[in-house]
Order: C-alpha cells, then structure tokens, then sequence
C-alpha cells in the first residue's frame, strides 16, 4: 500500500513501509537530541529577552519621554496582553499547521520590531511596536514543549522540559542584565540595536540546529471542540485555584522587579542603571530552583514542596526591607529560587489534575500566569507612587501566601 493511498477523512496515516523508515524518538544518547535542545535553548534565549528587556528600561522611559511609571510599565503590560492573545491563537494554529512552521516564522516576526523601536521618538509608537512584538513572541511558548513531547522518547522529554523551562528564566535574565548594563553604558537605542544583533546570532544557531518535525500530526477537531474542551477547565474545582494562583503569583513577582530600578537609583542607594541590572544576575537561583524542583518532585509530594517555595519567596522579599545592598542582593536571590521553584511544581500540577486537553489547561495556566505580568507591573506603580517601596513589598506579603493557600491544597480537599 502506499502513502497516497493511506487517509482517513483527511487525516495522514504512515503505512508500514513509511513507518518502518521512520527513525526512533530521540533520546539523551543522541546528539540530535542535544541539538535539538540547544536549538529551543537559542529561540528561548531570544523570546525572553525580547519580553523583559523593557523591564530595566522603565526609569529611562519615564526620564527619555517625560512619562510616569504607571505609563512606562505599559511598554512591558501591553507587551504581555498581545502575549496571552497570541498563546490562544498560535496554541490552535500549531495542533493544525505544525510546529516548527509556527515556531520559525514568529520567532522571526518578534525580532523584526527591534530594527525599528531605535529610531523612534514616540511612546506611543513604541507601544504599538512592543504589542507586535509581544503577538509573536507567543509563538515559542505555545508550540516549544509540544513540539519536545513527540519528537522525544517519553525517558527524555521530562529532561528536555526542564532544560527548555530553565533557558526560560535565563533569557530573562540576560535580557534584563545585558539591556541595563549597556544602556547605562552607551544608550538605551544602542542597547536595543545590541539585542537585534544577538537576536539574529542566536535565530541562525536555531535553524542550523532544529530538528524537523517527524512525528507531527494535524489536528482535524473542529476548533469549536477544541475551545469547548479548553473551557471545561475553568469548571474544574481543582485547576481553577491554580489558576488563580498563577495570576497572585505573577503579580507579587513583576511588581516586584519592575519597580526594583525605581527604587536602587533613589536614596540612600542612588545605584547607577549599570548597577541594577547586576542584580538581576539573581535569576541564576531562578535556574537551579526550577531544575532542582523537578527533580525532588520525583520524590516528594509536589503540594509540600510549595511551602518550602512559598516560604523562600518570603524571606527573600521581606529582605530587600533592608538597606543593604548586599542583603537586597541576598534577598532577591532567594526570592528567584522561591518564585521559579513555585512556578514549575504549579505548572507540572496543572498538567496531572487535567484529565482532558492537557494542552488546553496548560494554555489557561500560562494565560492566568501572564495576566499576572500584565496587571502586577501597572498596578504596583499605584502603590509604588503612592506607599514606596514597602508598599510594593506590602503587596507581595499579602499575595504570596495566598498562592499556597490556594493553588497548594490536594484535589481531594477541593472536592469536599
């Protein structure tokens, strides 16, 4: 029989000639796994400093474009709106076009923005770009860990998950750090066309090492079934408080960091941006606690293991009270590992209590995770303005608490 032969109401079927040819899943033996792997690291790299870079840049808008906080953040929320849109849309569009179409074109699409966002002089055009932006940048979050499940044996996908997730914060992390230190340095244009530049090394590092879709197969669901599956979830007693923990969580974290710059480069500390961004070197605990999470959960009930987050998340936050800079310093690191430690158990127990469209429940999960990005930055500028930065830390003590409270208990308590 042959391949042309093989449909079933449109649907693709290998025969077994087809099938035989095909090679295994990769596995950690393989080096295609491992370029693979380096391949989403680079597109991760690149979707996550374009998301934060703005972050370190807030106190420079403000300065640049005669703006107020609450304004500046929105070059970062609205960034993260046009993100929650494009996980809905590019989740659906991956299940039907595939994923490495998905994941190649916006990858490109999100890089294009910064060849233009240095030569303009106004806010609002930057805006539009950054909500551009921010559509695109959705692509590799809504296709990168399907796209890792099947073309990886089930032994190594928890690993290539984990590595992915980690180059997530490590983007972040360089993002924020490289954009700061540069932008102090020269400027926050140079800075930007400095992104571009690593933007378009790390996309050719992606194309060479990416792996071609194998085991791709459409999706031929009507999306009304689709959608109609996704919003059982928001009935689900046991996904719903996860949900909103994902947004508590988000919140008290990106008011957090967003404000950070605003408070360093006042008295007593008066830091230079060039400075600051250093501290976001913090996001390294970020790394070891989202690999080191995934690991103790293998052994120990992931629900316990959210109290030693939550309690890190704490300590660290009520530290930054001090006016050390080492103690601050000490304080945001832990409040990284606390934070990522937290997020990875949280979106590895959405997965399990899913017991249906799995891809559907994690969609919502990133989805109340981003609005959380979206609503801390320009909320807390309201409280930074109005109660400084206890007021900032105030709000992510009352928060933080709640997300165990509430995203914490077992699926047999929320049934009672």
């Amino acid at each position: 029989m042959t391949d042309k032969n093989n449909k079933k109401e449109g649907v693709y079927v290998m025969s077994s000639e087809s099938n035989a040819g095909l090679k295994r899943k990769y596995t950690t033996k393989d080096k295609e796994f491992w370029r693979m792997i380096g391949a989403l690291v680079c597109a991760s790299l690149i979707t996550f400093a374009n998301l934060y870079f703005a972050q370190p840049l807030m106190p420079v808008f403000s300065k640049e474009f005669s703006i107020t906080p609450a304004e500046s953040s929105l070059s970062l929320s609205l960034t993260v709106i046009a993100l929650m849109a494009g996980l809905l849309i590019f989740g659906f569009l991956s299940d039907r076009l595939g994923r490495r179409k998905i994941m190649d074109i916006g990858l490109f699409l999100s890089m294009l923005p910064l060849a233009f966002m240095p030569f303009i002089d106004s806010f609002a055009w930057l805006l539009v770009l950054r909500f551009i932006q921010g559509f695109f940048i959705a692509c590799i979050p809504a296709a990168a860990i399907a796209y890792v499940s099947e073309e990886v044996a089930p032994r190594s996908v928890g690993l290539g998950i984990i590595l992915y997730i980690a180059a997530n914060s490590m983007g972040g992390m360089l993002g924020r750090l490289g954009i700061g230190y540069i932008a102090d340095a020269a400027s926050w244009q140079t800075a930007l066309l400095s992104l571009l530049g690593a933007n378009v090394v790390m996309y050719i590092l992606y194309l060479w090492w990416i792996a071609p879709s194998r085991y791709f197969e459409p999706s031929e669901r009507p999306f009304a079934e689709d959608i109609t599956g996704m919003l059982a979830h928001l009935k689900n007693r046991s996904l719903i408080p996860l949900f909103l923990a994902g947004i508590m969580l988000q919140m008290a974290f990106t008011g957090l960091w967003s404000y950070l710059p605003f408070y360093l480069q006042s008295p007593p500390f008066d830091w230079s941006l060039k400075m600051i961004s250093f501290t976001y070197a913090a996001y390294f605990a970020g790394v070891v606690g989202s690999i080191t999470a995934g690991k103790l959960s293998q052994s120990f009930p992931k629900t316990k293991l959210l109290i030693a987050g939550t309690a890190f998340f704490i300590s660290g936050t009520l530290m930054t009270l001090f006016q050390s800079g080492t103690l601050i310093v000490i304080g945001l690191s832990l409040n990284c590992l606390g934070f990522f430690v937290v997020h990875s158990l949280m979106t590895a127990i959405v997965n399990e209590r899913a017991t249906h469209h799995k891809g559907g429940a994690s969609s919502l999960y990133l989805f109340s995770y981003y609005f959380g990005v979206a609503t801390g930055g320009t909320i807390t500028a309201f409280i930074w303005q109005a109660a400084g930065w206890i007021g900032v830390v105030s709000l992510s003590l009352v928060l933080i608490p709640f997300v165990y409270l509430i995203g914490g208990q077992s699926p047999v308590a929320l049934k009672r």
